[in-house]
C-alpha cells in the first residue's frame, strides 16, 4: 500500500442517491477471497459497477505486518481507481478501528465481515460467528467511527455526503434461523435513527449452514427490508445471477437492455415462471459468483462478451496478478455463466487448454492464435 495524496474519493451513500435517482438499484461487486483483485475491480467498473468490495482483510495482521499490507491491499495510481470498500475481518474494536484508520485515505470507506461462514472463521470468532455477538459488532463500529473522526475524516453519513474526507463504516450479514435473533442483531448494531451506527447494511439472507446451492430465504428478506429499509440503505447479496431473472420484483427494478451473446434463447426458469416476491425497500444488489462469470452483468449483458476478457487482461498487464489465478478467471468467464443464457465464449476443450498453459505468453498466445484470430474472420 503506497505512501500518497489523498485522493478525490466520493462518498458511497452519494452513489446510493444517484442510483436511487437514475430510478435504479445500486449496483456492487461482493468480497470475494483471492478473486476481487484491483484487475477484476477495475473490470466490473468499466462494465457499470457502481461499489467494489476488497477481499476480506484480517485486521490483526494488516495492522502488524507491512508485507500483508502491500499484498492484500492495491489500489490504482494511474488509471481508473473504482469506488472501494476495505472489507476486514475483525473481532476486537482497537483491531477493526486502527485497519481503517490505515486504508481511510485510500478508500470509500470499510466494512465488517459478518457473513463468512467458512470454518476457519468462525472458530476464531470471525465472519458468520459474529452474527452471536450483536454488542461486539455495535462496539466495533462505533470505535471506528470515532477513530476514523478523530483522524479528521467525516462519518455524519449523510451530512458528509459530498465531503470529500467523507467516509462510510457499514457491516455485512447473514440470517439466523429464527429471525427475531436477525431483527435483534440488526437493532443493535444500527443504533438510534437519530444517529445510526453504519451508513448501510448488505444482507445475505442464508443462514450460517445454508449452502450457496439452495436459494436464498425471499420472506427473511421481505421482513427485514420491511422492517428496516426505511431507515437504512439495504443492499442484497445472493442469487444476484442476471438482471432479467431477480427472483423478486421492486420499484427500481426497470427494464435494463439484454444483449445476449447467443442467437439460442435462454431457456425460462424458475424465476420467469412462479409468482415474485415483491421487494420495495431494497436500495442496491451486490453479486458474486455471477460477475465473477460475467464482469458485464450489470451492463445488462447475459452473458460475458469478448471485450470484457479483453478489458480484464489489459487490467492485469497493469496490475499482474498470480498466473493461476489469471487462469481462474478466464475460465469462469469463458465458460457458461451463472444466469439462464448458458452460451459459453471457448469450448470445454479451449478453456482446458487455457488452464494448461504455463505463463501468461503461452496463454495469450493461443487467444491470439486460436480464439481471437477465429473471431477476426467471423
Amino acid at each position: 500500500m503506497a505512501e500518497m495524496p489523498d485522493l478525490e474519493l466520493i462518498h458511497p451513500l452519494k452513489l446510493f442517491d444517484i442510483a436511487k435517482n437514475e430510478k435504479r438499484f445500486l449496483y456492487t461487486c461482493a468480497p470475494m477471497v483471492r478473486y476481487s483483485k484491483l484487475a477484476f475491480r477495475q473490470t466490473v467498473y468499466a462494465y457499470g459497477t457502481d461499489l467494489c468490495w476488497t477481499p476480506m482483510i484480517l485486521a490483526k495482521e494488516f495492522n502488524r505486518n507491512r508485507f500483508a499490507r502491500d499484498s492484500d491491499f492495491t489500489i490504482s495510481t494511474n488509471g481508473p481507481q473504482p469506488p472501494t470498500i476495505v472489507q476486514f475481518g475483525a473481532n476486537v474494536p482497537q483491531e477493526l478501528a486502527r485497519a481503517s484508520s490505515l486504508v481511510a485515505p485510500f478508500s470509500n470507506g470499510v466494512d465488517l465481515n459478518c457473513g463468512c461462514p467458512q470454518s476457519w472463521a468462525c472458530s476464531d470468532t470471525l465472519g458468520a460467528a459474529l452474527m452471536e455477538k450483536r454488542e461486539l459488532v455495535r462496539d466495533m463500529v462505533v470505535e471506528t467511527r470515532e477513530q476514523l473522526r478523530r483522524d479528521g475524516w467525516g462519518v455524519d453519513k449523510e451530512k458528509d455526503i459530498d465531503n470529500p474526507k467523507g467516509r462510510s463504516v457499514s457491516v455485512k450479514i447473514r440470517v439466523h434461523k429464527d429471525l427475531r435473533k436477525t431483527i435483534d442483531f440488526i437493532t443493535t448494531v444500527l443504533g438510534p435513527d437519530q444517529d445510526r451506527h453504519i451508513d448501510w447494511l448488505t444482507i445475505h439472507p442464508r443462514t450460517r449452514s445454508t449452502p450457496s446451492s439452495t436459494p436464498i430465504n425471499l420472506e427473511a428478506l421481505e421482513i427485514l427490508t420491511s422492517t428496516f429499509g426505511d431507515r437504512v440503505p439495504l443492499l442484497l447479496s445472493g442469487d444476484v445471477f442476471a438482471l432479467n431473472a431477480l427472483p423478486f420484483t421492486s420499484p427500481l427494478l426497470t427494464t435494463t437492455p439484454t444483449f445476449t451473446t447467443s442467437s439460442t434463447p435462454p431457456p425460462p426458469t424458475a424465476a420467469t415462471s412462479n409468482p415474485l416476491s415483491h421487494i420495495p425497500n431494497l436500495a442496491g444488489l451486490m453479486s458474486a459468483r455471477a460477475l465473477l462469470a460475467n464482469p458485464a452483468l450489470y451492463a445488462g449483458h447475459d452473458a460475458c462478451p469478448w471485450p470484457a476478457v479483453e478489458t480484464f487482461l489489459s487490467n492485469v498487464a497493469r496490475c499482474p496478478l498470480p498466473f493461476k489465478l489469471v487462469q481462474h478467471h478466464l475460465s469462469e468467464m469463458c465458460g457458461p455463466g451463472m444466469g439462464p443464457n448458458k452460451s459459453a465464449l471457448l469450448t470445454k476443450q479451449q478453456r482446458a487448454r487455457v488452464m494448461g498453459c504455463g505463463n501468461m505468453v503461452d496463454l495469450v498466445d493461443f487467444l491470439d492464435g486460436n480464439v481471437w484470430s477465429d473471431r477476426a474472420t467471423l
